[in-house]
């Protein structure tokens, strides 16, 4: 291994200063003398302090900042601070939706939607008690994604993919749905988005207004999402913001099913009244915590292939987005049916879909692949495992 003082030569590693053993030559047929090499330079202090002068790239400028906070992510898994961290999420959530068991009224409590928006907030407090009294790391944005956001084409890249591809995996997933018998669509009369209209008091509308309605509500779907992103950041920032760099050095695959585990008896207290799945037994939740670690795998993907929580929230705030909205597209019937649930992206049709799309990232090599903060791929020496 050359060391700091050692200057290359044409035989060898040899101290400054001192010359190196050169090759025995031979002379030539006429006797005289083989010509010798061009020596090597030899580079001095001066030379190396020239040389410390040069310009930092952008790219080595951003390698000594990973340097400099690291470790970024922890090289074994902080279990004290996981478990704090969990309790604390945890707990929290059946203490926020503690007015909805108390009362008696369950989802029918009129604070119903402010308790559930209250409660998303409590992997958000977690997260913060943790990293600044249990486990405080160098930088804080960092470790939770929040920042860098560069390079800014792959962190917007992948927001967008999330804003675009949750909602037609929803799509596809009632209509996969209807394909099975689950749920009944109507996408040509739009009967249940005209039953949604009557019972909001605007009156009979016509196959044209009907349609109108559709497509403005599909167009600014984007901007619900956005909308929901914001209630989503309050999980996200737990769950991957901090719960699955944590737990990374069990593995990828460990670590990503393991934080959807716990994102799903998270959602117990609303689980066992009977949201989602209409079940308030055991059951229910078993349902909830298989498909969060499904979808968990998928959102936990974007956090680790950015490097950011930001691709993780959209997701998020597109899959609460997406599945509401998209009902409008169920016949009548369909919305009054609680079964039908079990045709959407929550049901059996998601979790194939869901499965297939982890398929072909596996296939295509996507989770071998894990982005550097503020560095493009290019940049990255070897992919990190």
């Amino acid at each position: 291994m050359q060391r700091p003082d050692d200057t290359p030569t044409e035989g060898g590693w040899a101290p400054i200063g001192q010359p190196a053993p050169g090759p025995i030559r031979t002379p030539l047929a006429d006797g005289s003398p083989v010509p010798a090499p061009a020596a090597a330079p030899v580079i001095g202090a001066a030379g190396r302090a020239v040389l410390a002068q040069q310009p930092e790239s952008e790219a080595d400028r951003q390698r000594r900042r990973n340097r400099e906070l690291a470790p970024i992510l922890p090289t074994s898994v902080p279990w004290v601070a996981v478990t704090v961290f969990t309790v604390l999420a945890v707990g929290l959530a059946w203490l926020v939706a503690a007015p909805l068991w108390l009362s008696g009224e369950g989802l029918a409590n009129p604070w119903f939607q402010l308790i559930a928006l209250g409660m998303m907030y409590t992997p958000t407090v977690a997260a913060l008690v943790v990293v600044l009294f249990v486990a405080r790391p160098r930088s804080i944005p960092r470790l939770l994604g929040l920042a860098p956001l560069r390079p800014l084409g792959r962190t917007l890249g992948l927001c967008a993919a999330a804003l675009v591809g949750f909602p037609v995996l929803a799509f596809c997933s009632m209509l996969l749905g209807q394909a099975m018998g689950l749920i009944e669509l109507d996408l040509v009369g739009l009967s249940g988005l005209a039953a949604i209209m009557t019972a909001s008091g605007a009156g009979e509308l016509g196959r044209d207004e009907l349609t109108t309605v559709a497509l403005v509500q599909l167009l600014t779907l984007p901007f619900g999402v956005l909308v929901a992103s914001l209630s989503a950041f309050g999980e996200e920032l737990g769950w991957r913001g901090w719960l699955l760099p944590n737990l990374l050095p069990l593995g990828t695959w460990p670590a990503l099913l393991l934080s959807g585990a716990i994102w799903g008896v998270w959602h117990a207290p609303l689980i066992l009244l009977g949201y989602n799945y209409q079940r308030t037994d055991v059951l229910g939740l078993l349902l909830m915590l298989g498909w969060c670690m499904l979808l968990g795998v998928l959102i936990g993907w974007l956090r680790l292939r950015s490097a950011s929580v930001w691709p993780a929230v959209i997701a998020h705030g597109a899959v609460n987005a997406a599945v509401g909205a998209l009902l409008l597209f169920a016949s009548p019937t369909s919305m009054q049916d609680t079964g039908s649930v079990f045709g959407t992206l929550l049901g059996w049709p998601g979790w194939i879909l869901l499965a297939a799309t982890t398929l072909i990232l596996v296939v295509t090599g996507q989770f071998g692949k894990r982005a550097v903060p503020g560095l493009r791929g290019s940049q990255v020496a070897s992919p990190v495992s």
